[in-house]
């Protein structure tokens, strides 16, 4: 674990301390999410979702309104402002002290998802898939969240291939990350994208090698949950991988990781203590 090498970063004035490891609550206003309990299918759910992730520990919660799961093709514009932007607006009234992030590729949803109260930017594409997102996101001056991931979400699996997938991300991460700085980003959160255009022992060589996205000096998040690194090697559907998640949450934690991206906050909240037990003791 090692939260401590970063102060905080600044969400629209707000500064997010890094005194521990993070926790991002996953709300999904989406029909079509892989794991159903994090669907929500009106506005009212969907704060509710989010007052839940709150009262549980979570430290941000992650509204998207585009589902990026592997082999579908991802809604069209107009869809997911529908869905997110409504959806923001009201959790933002509701919990104005929360910090949210909204999870988008798409650079006009990101401008009305901060118009709207969100104070992040969780792109999966890492500015692949539109090339106005980081002279967006500057202007918009909030933190951005660098994912890798090879082709696009309908396609990401159908061959994923890296000879090296570590050294494959990091010279990605070099490269996106230099064009961010000259945009004028300041605050940049890696994520190596587990599950986006990588075989199971890709994201377990990841996992295994989280400590080498360091070299950036930047917090590294986590998204493991449920996902089907846990699945494919347990033989089980996303709803029976919590036991399978909270522990790779804690290999996450030894190895590097700053902020977990999850579905169940209460469990996360949980492994986070323990881990920081266990270090402080050994």
């Amino acid at each position: 674990m090692n939260a401590n090498r970063y102060l905080f970063i600044n969400c629209k004035g707000r500064l997010l301390e890094f005194k521990r490891p993070l926790i991002m609550g996953i709300v999904n206003v989406t029909p079509d999410s892989f794991y159903g309990k994090s669907r929500f299918t009106t506005v009212d759910e969907a704060v509710a979702g989010a007052g839940r992730i709150i009262e549980e520990g979570g430290d941000i919660i992650d509204i998207g309104g585009c589902s990026t799961r592997p082999g579908v093709k991802p809604a069209d514009e107009k869809s997911e402002k529908e869905r997110v932007i409504p959806v923001i607006e009201a959790v933002s009234k509701k919990f104005p002290g929360a910090v949210i992030s909204v999870d988008t590729f798409r650079s006009a949803i990101a401008s009305l998802a901060v118009v709207a109260g969100a104070a992040m930017v969780n792109d999966i594409s890492g500015g692949t898939m539109d090339p106005a997102m980081y002279d967006t996101v500057s202007s918009l001056r909030v933190p951005y969240i660098l994912t890798h991931i090879q082709n696009r979400p309908e396609n990401m699996q159908e061959d994923p291939h890296d000879s090296d997938v570590v050294n494959e991300i990091i010279d990605f991460l070099v490269l996106r990350v230099s064009l961010l700085r000259k945009a004028g980003i300041a605050d940049i959160i890696l994520d190596p994208g587990f599950g986006f255009g990588k075989t199971v022992e890709h994201n377990y060589e990841i996992l295994r090698r989280l400590n080498d996205f360091r070299i950036f000096s930047m917090p590294v998040l986590a998204g493991l949950s449920r996902k089907s690194m846990i699945n494919r090697v347990a033989g089980i559907k996303p709803e029976d991988a919590l036991a399978g998640t909270s522990a790779l949450h804690a290999v996450a934690l030894i190895n590097g990781a700053d902020i977990l991206r999850v579905h169940d906050v209460r469990e996360a909240v949980q492994v986070v203590k323990v881990m920081e037990e266990y270090n402080r003791v050994r």
